[in-house]
């Protein structure tokens, strides 16, 4: 498939995977991104990937546009094979609605469901880590059933908790941090998704995939409680390592 390069300035490229948030980009991203890590090319400084596209930035002073675009597509077509990247699947506890989840029941009203529904849905896919920003650590998640999707708010919350579960359209994702937000927050997970004491600060990254798990309030709190005494770590939150060819 032709790559489509586009210059952000005059120390940025943005390539072009496709238009849509789909899982066969998403791995073909993710080889282009393992080849740049075992490649070294003069000049570049840093890269991020996203849903469709990868923004790389460069030293112009040590490389021309023109030099790095030729690169990149040589890149591209070198069909020799790059260390496949173990895919890591995590189990999130989710406590559901209530004072953690205040808009379940309006994302149930707005598809024509309950709210066990909304939870029975939820719970039961499996979300692929796409991207991370926003900020540090929010995971951009794809595979979330149409059937629960539901538009942002009109007028965003000032202050969101860490750890809440939203909706935003058809997108559903983990507030890593205290912040402002439109998301629907349908729940709340007790474990922390970015905590600058600790390395990594970040626990997810592009490629990990996601199941949340319910669980009820009096769980959330037992939960938090041996998380934060270090009586459950974090990797007993790992299923464990899956192929890198899941289909969603």
């Amino acid at each position: 498939m032709t790559l489509r390069f586009q210059p952000l300035g005059d120390t940025g490229v943005r390539i072009g995977f496709g238009e849509a948030i789909d899982p066969a980009i998403h791995r073909r991203i993710r080889n282009f991104t393992r080849k740049l890590e075992q490649t070294s090319i003069p000049g570049i400084v840093e890269w991020v990937p996203t849903y469709c596209a990868i923004t790389i930035y460069y030293r112009p002073l040590d490389i021309s546009y023109g030099d790095l675009l030729e690169k990149l597509r040589q890149l591209n077509e070198n069909d020799r094979s790059v260390s496949k990247e173990a895919v890591r699947e995590w189990e999130l506890p989710v406590t559901y609605g209530g004072s953690q989840g205040p808009d379940l029941k309006e994302v149930a009203r707005h598809n024509g469901l309950t709210s066990e529904d909304v939870v029975r849905i939820h719970s039961g896919a499996r979300y692929r880590v796409y991207m991370l920003g926003f900020v540090p650590g929010f995971p951009y998640l794809g595979g979330m059933p149409d059937r629960i999707a539901t538009p942002r708010m009109e007028n965003p919350r000032p202050r969101i908790p860490a750890g809440s579960v939203g909706i935003a359209g058809p997108q559903t994702g983990v507030y890593p941090l205290e912040t402002p937000g439109g998301w629907r927050i349908i729940g709340r997970t007790p474990v922390r998704l970015y905590d600058p004491h600790r390395q990594p600060p970040v626990l997810l990254k592009a490629g990990d995939t996601i199941r949340f798990r319910p669980v009820s309030e009096e769980a959330y709190s037992q939960i938090q409680q041996k998380l934060e005494r270090e009586e459950l770590r974090l990797e007993d939150l790992l299923y464990g390592a899956i192929s890198d060819e899941m289909d969603s």
